[in-house]
C-alpha cells in the first residue's frame, strides 16, 4: 500500500507539472498561418512571370530594300538579313503570298521612309536597314572640306571603264630545265 500511494503521488505530481507546461508554452500554430507571408514574401527569388504564347514575330528580320512610287500603285521590296534568298516585291494592288502593304510613310530623308506591312493579320513596321545605309558608296568622298560642308560632285571628265579582271597565266607541272644547267 505504501508502494501504490507513493506511485500515486507520482502520477499526480506529474500530470499536474503536464498541465503546467501546457500553460507556460504558447499554443503551436498550423502552417497555413505563414502561406500568405510564404507566397508574398519581398525576400523570395524572382520567377519570370509566364508570358502568353505570342505569334512569332514574322517581321524581326526584315527590311525595306526599295521603295517607290508608281501610277499603278506604290512598289516595295522586303528583304531578310537572315536569309540572302528571301525577296518579295509588294505592291498596293494585291498581296504576295501572305504579305501585303498596310501603310507607307513616305519621307524626303534617304532611308526614313517607314512601311507597314501585314501578314495573316499581324502588323509590323519596318524600315531601310540602317547598316546598309550607313556604308558609303564607293568613289564618294566621305570627308567633308575645310568649310564643314560635303564636297560638291563633279562629274568625271572621262567615261569611267571597269577594271580589267586579272588573269593569271598557265602553270606548268614540270618545266623543262634549261640543258646547260
Amino acid at each position: 500500500m505504501k508502494y501504490s500511494l507513493m506511485l500515486m503521488s507520482i502520477f499526480a505530481l506529474l500530470g499536474a507539472s503536464r498541465s503546467r507546461a501546457e500553460d507556460l508554452l504558447p499554443p503551436r500554430f498550423n502552417f497555413d498561418r505563414y502561406s500568405r507571408m510564404v507566397d508574398h514574401s519581398p525576400f523570395a527569388i524572382a520567377t519570370a512571370v509566364a508570358l502568353p504564347s505570342a505569334t512569332p514575330d514574322f517581321a524581326k528580320d526584315l527590311y525595306v530594300a526599295n521603295a517607290a512610287h508608281s501610277p499603278e500603285g506604290d512598289l516595295v521590296t522586303i528583304a531578310s538579313s537572315s536569309d540572302q534568298n528571301f525577296k518579295k516585291y509588294l505592291s498596293t494592288a494585291e498581296p504576295v503570298d501572305g504579305y501585303a502593304i498596310a501603310n507607307i510613310e513616305w519621307s524626303d530623308r534617304v532611308g526614313a521612309t517607314k512601311v507597314t506591312i501585314s501578314k495573316d493579320g499581324n502588323f509590323a513596321t519596318i524600315t531601310f536597314n540602317q547598316a546598309l545605309l550607313s556604308q558609303s558608296p564607293p568613289n564618294v568622298p566621305s570627308q567633308p572640306n575645310v568649310a564643314g560642308r560635303p564636297a560638291p560632285m563633279v562629274p568625271p571628265s572621262a567615261p569611267i571603264q571597269p577594271p580589267r579582271p586579272h588573269v593569271r597565266g598557265v602553270i606548268q607541272r614540270n618545266p623543262k630545265l634549261p640543258n646547260n644547267l
